[in-house]
């Protein structure tokens, strides 16, 4: 597959293992030596081959750029960093000026996006001797209104690298969320338990893998790549899944690398015993191998038997629950929304803030407060949103103080 972006190329690659990895390819049709190196960098790091893919997108429009507007990629000035900025929303070259309102090409995010691979790539080549990778950051001491790390004292001592050039990023919405109901309805449109007959009707593993995502926060890479060695059942105790980083045949990864356990409740650990119990009836115990190196969600129909699931399989999924609910879920959830509703329910019911970081696996506390700061700010509004019955306290200790005193006029 290969992306156009000008004169330069994103170019799918498919290395020994059956991996995929992408690099950018200059106008004489060879890797841009500059950016492959940066991007083997990042694939030694671990980085995932989305994010591979997304910087070398954003990197052939930088070598674009610098193409068409006849830059040294080693010599160009920070006005000039500016300009790529003004180039992504336009596209004009150097001898169009044009004082008309357009659309722009890209949204602001995505330029941001851009901009920050562009800065990433070249500051690792600073340390090869780049001079520009030291002036697209500036030392700044920390400043307050935002969360601030253990040892940030020890960072303000010596100040934090801030880039120079930025993007204004619009103001961010609160993430989308399906209320309770919407998400037992779409449990119940997968399966549903039969009490007259005490069986379940319809896909116990659909049913699974939904609840599953709306009870723990899960990632769908991170659900899709559980085995059911990860999975401990309750036996008197509280059953606990483990978030396990390891390779999957279909590229699905545990963000950040980082391990991580998470308690679950009754009601799913026993959904996940059915489900198991379903798929030995159906042999998986049998044409496994291993059954407990094995995946939990597994191909039951169409394709190969108790092969691990695809994301694309999931999404096809989703098209069929769309169309079989109609206007009773909203048109655009995806299954990212149950991680949505998860870590606003959390907040909502006072857990710390802490707690709910870890639980979601972000590698930083600050995300999770980015993300979900209108929850926690309408927890604290509704904290002193009684203002009668506060002032009711105030006023009852004042009198009882000054009873001692003698009545107030």
């Amino acid at each position: 597959m290969v992306v156009e972006s000008g004169g330069c190329r994103v170019q799918r690659l498919l290395v020994p293992g059956g991996e995929t990895t992408w690099t950018v390819l200059g106008a004489d049709r060879h890797p841009v030596a500059v950016v492959e190196e940066y991007l083997e960098f990042l694939r030694v790091q671990g980085s995932s081959p989305n994010t591979v893919k997304s910087y070398a997108r954003a990197l052939a429009l930088w070598w674009q750029y610098l193409t068409v507007f006849e830059l040294a990629w080693d010599a160009v000035r920070l006005s000039e960093v500016g300009g790529f900025l003004t180039w992504l929303r336009s596209g004009d070259g150097p001898d169009v000026s044009c004082i008309q309102a357009r659309p722009a090409r890209f949204c602001e995010s995505t330029i941001s996006a851009r901009l920050a691979a562009v800065m990433s790539c070249y500051g690792y080549h600073e340390l090869n001797g780049v001079e520009l990778g030291r002036d697209l950051y500036r030392l700044v001491h920390a400043r307050g209104g935002r969360y601030q790390p253990l040892l940030e004292h020890v960072a303000r001592r010596r100040g934090r690298r801030e880039a120079v050039v930025r993007v204004r990023r619009p103001r961010r919405v609160a993430p989308p969320i399906l209320t309770p109901a919407q998400i037992e309805l779409i449990c119940r449109s997968c399966a549903v338990w039969e009490s007259d007959l005490q069986v379940w009707r319809g896909s116990v593993r659909d049913r699974l893998l939904w609840q599953l995502l709306a009870g723990t926060g899960l990632r769908l890479g991170e659900a899709l790549g559980l085995q059911h060695r990860d999975w401990h059942t309750g036996c008197g105790a509280t059953p606990f899944i483990e978030v396990v980083p390891r390779e999957h045949p279909h590229g699905v990864r545990v963000k950040g690398g980082f391990y991580r356990k998470l308690y679950i409740d009754d009601d799913l650990d026993r959904l996940y015993g059915e489900y198991v119990w379903q798929l030995c009836e159906a042999g998986a115990d049998l044409e496994t191998s291993d059954l407990d190196t094995a995946y939990v969600f597994v191909n039951l129909g169409g394709g190969q038997r108790f092969a691990p699931w695809k994301p694309d399989t999931v999404y096809d999924l989703v098209k069929r629950l769309h169309r079989q609910l109609g206007g009773q879920v909203p048109a655009g959830w995806t299954p990212h929304w149950m991680r949505h509703s998860h870590a606003t329910a959390l907040l909502l019911s006072g857990v710390p803030v802490h707690v709910v970081s870890r639980r979601l696996g972000h590698a930083d506390v600050q995300t999770t407060l980015d993300l979900y700061a209108h929850v926690t700010d309408d927890a604290e509004l509704r904290a002193v949103a009684d203002w009668t019955a506060l002032t009711k306290g105030w006023r009852a200790a004042t009198a009882g103080a000054s009873g001692q005193r003698g009545r107030c006029p």
